[in-house]
């Protein structure tokens, strides 16, 4: 089953001079290469000057042997900054290996014990925020603000994780005289872990404290195309007291994705991407008997109400459509106007026109590049197909204005398009900065097209009557709803929920769903007859250890 090119591309082998020769074609701006300077002297598992990136296997960071290397390009300039190994079959098995014989020790390790290294961990995610930041700005593309909210969100999930004292407590009962059932949840084994382009320092922090503290030991594949924050996240693991084999990290393309989906040691797969993959990797994965989490597509619609705030609505939908470059699968992509657009869009287009489209590091930067120029030319290939349609383009983002500076950037300006429920660009998630506009006569039209459409991560809706809300709230069939509020993701003490054809499986990402994820149930009944109890009298001294 072939695999879509935005989550894997095609891999290819390249020699030290093709290599080298493409790295000085081109040159990093003047803010990024002291920051792409630090990142490769500070940290082993990456390299932002054009090195390659390692594996990290058994708690060391192992230069591949492999034939195959995907250079990871600078989406501003395409500068060559790192090469990326088509992880070898053998690499992947001593991963596996190293995280199995890892399970056998970490598995018993005290509650507390796996509570301290999450502890541990999210002092040094604020300690190093900075450089993490700086990577995912040089691979993905990033604003440095919108790099930094990246880390922030998986941050808030290691911090959540650290409740684990509470959220792992299982039930007991005396069922009868002397006889009790109880439930405990304990870890499955191998699990892993498939990361996106597009949040590479929030996903795999999705993954990695979960895994961690419900005692399982993790084998994550960051996205082939930046992987820099996934490495440092894994060189602070370390630094965090977690122990060889806990956490194993390989790389690559489809042959990696399959040989995680295979391999009989690894219990459960955790994937974020895009559709074709992610049926293909839970497809693969449960009829090898796995247990898998996938978040796909999305194509999320805000209603905009009459009787909204229209400063709060139209700020709102300007930075959920436009943000991250539109990179997101929870952006609003669709704005779904009731009643007369013409109150809404002149303002819609003059706050996006305002919007500043430029490279991650610079000052004022609102937008930055698409990740590549395949996913370039395919958003502007469905901006393009809009008229085809019947659609209008009321702001073409196709011909923005390059920095001077950055002139073979990913660059594709903020887009609004008008028109049907028919266009392709409607019918498809974009993943880039338009936003298509729709009309509808009554609130009821409104939810009809949400509910229509195969996709249901999140819907939106702006308003100041409770009733309509209310109403909303009931009606809408999209896992993550937001009242006034443009991108309802939940908080890590909650957990994700997005349904419909955005989602495979049925167990959701952290929270308390993260938990039983990670775990599985072992009931035990045990029957002790008071009447028979032997022995000395029993001990008063606190106990010293745990």
């Amino acid at each position: 089953m072939s695999l879509p090119a935005r989550r894997f591309p095609v891999l290819r082998t390249l020699s030290c001079k093709s290599f080298h020769t493409s790295a000085s074609t081109k040159a990093l701006g003047a803010l990024a290469q002291p920051k792409a300077e630090q990142i490769s002297k500070n940290w082993k598992g990456t390299s932002a000057t054009g090195g390659s990136t390692k594996n990290f296997i058994g708690g060391e960071f192992v230069e591949s042997k492999s034939a195959e290397w995907i250079d990871v390009h600078d989406p501003s300039t395409q500068t060559v900054l790192t090469r990326v190994p088509q992880t070898t079959d053998s690499e992947f098995k001593e991963a596996v290996d190293a995280a199995s014989q890892a399970f056998k020790t970490w598995s018993r390790t005290s509650v507390l014990t796996r509570q301290r290294f999450v502890f541990e961990l999210q002092h040094l995610l604020r300690q190093n925020a900075d450089d993490i930041a700086h990577s995912i700005v040089l691979e993905q593309g990033k604003t440095l603000a919108d790099a930094h909210g990246d880390l922030l969100r998986g941050l808030q999930v290691a911090e959540t994780a650290a409740a684990v004292t509470s959220t792992l407590l299982g039930d007991k009962i005396e069922v009868s005289k002397d006889m009790d059932t109880y439930v405990r949840k304990v870890p499955l084994g191998v699990c892993a872990s498939i990361a996106p382009f597009n949040f590479p320092a929030m996903i795999p922090l999705w993954t990695i404290p979960m895994a961690a503290v419900t005692g399982n030991t993790l084998i994550l594949k960051p996205s082939e195309r930046d992987p820099g924050a996934a490495m440092i996240i894994a060189e602070l693991c370390q630094k965090a007291g977690l122990p060889p084999g806990v956490l194993n990290v390989v790389h690559g393309g489809v042959p990696t994705v399959n040989a995680i989906c295979d391999d009989p040691a690894i219990r459960a797969i955790s994937f974020v991407g895009g559709d074709k993959a992610g049926k293909h990797i839970y497809d693969r994965g449960t009829q090898n008997g796995k247990r898998v989490q996938a978040n796909m597509g999305a194509k999320n619609h805000a209603i905009l109400m009459p009787d909204a705030n229209k400063n709060l609505a139209i700020n709102s939908i300007i930075g959920a459509a436009f943000g991250a470059a539109g990179q997101r699968c929870m952006a609003i992509s669709v704005a779904v106007i009731v009643g007369d657009t013409s109150v809404w869009l002149p303002t819609l287009i003059e706050r996006a026109q305002a919007l500043q489209v430029n490279g991650g590091f610079e000052k004022g930067a609102d937008i930055g590049p698409l990740i590549s120029p395949f996913a370039k030319d395919r958003v502007t290939s469905l901006i393009a197909s809009a008229e085809k349609d019947g659609g209008k383009i009321l702001l073409d983002g196709r011909n923005v204005k390059t920095p001077e500076k950055y002139p073979y950037g990913n660059f594709v300006g903020p887009t609004i398009i008008q028109g049907g429920t028919n266009m392709q660009c409607y019918q498809q998630e974009i993943f880039g900065p338009a936003l298509v506009v729709l009309q509808a006569d009554t609130l009821d039209d409104a939810i009809e097209i949400i509910n229509n459409n195969k996709y249901g991560n999140g819907a939106a809706i702006f308003t100041q009557s409770g009733a309509t809300a209310r109403r909303f709230e009931t009606e809408v069939n999209a896992g993550q709803l937001g009242i006034n509020v443009p991108i309802p993701v939940p908080l890590p003490m909650f957990a994700w929920s997005g349904n419909k054809g955005s989602v495979l499986g049925d167990i959701g990402f952290y929270g308390k769903s993260g938990i039983n994820f990670y775990t599985q149930n072992k009931t035990t009944t045990s029957l002790w007859k008071a009447e028979d109890a032997v022995g000395n009298r029993a001990s008063v001294n606190m106990p010293t250890h745990h």
